[in-house]
């Protein structure tokens, strides 16, 4: 479980999509559960980014950007457990078959 410290210091990588899946997975988790935490992720990255859009000179709706950054987040993790769990099937099912394999070989 991540605390309100760990999860402030990551917001930065959060922001830049540099988060590894088990890091994104927790800080995701907590964002959920933890309004303080959740409000200052809003505030930073409405000014990180709304700083750079200024200066790029265009037009922006960074609540929209937020939300889809969010989206884009849980797809990640959303992905990751299943790839997890995909792979936990086919390893069991390999070990399995090696058991099956053996047991027939000494039958």
């Amino acid at each position: 479980m991540m605390d309100c410290k760990e999860f402030e210091k990551r917001i930065p990588a959060y922001i830049a999509q540099e988060l590894p899946y088990a890091e994104l997975k927790k800080f995701c988790e907590h964002a959920k559960q933890c309004a303080e935490c959740r409000e200052e992720l809003t505030i930073q990255y409405l000014t990180t980014e709304g700083i750079q859009r200024l200066e790029d000179g265009g037009a922006f709706d960074l609540q929209k950007e937020l939300n889809q950054h969010e989206a884009d987040a849980r797809r990640k993790i959303c992905f990751h457990d299943v790839f997890l769990k995909i792979g936990l099937v086919l390893e069991i099912a390999a070990v399995s078959m090696i058991f099956g394999a053996v047991i027939w070989i000494l039958a």
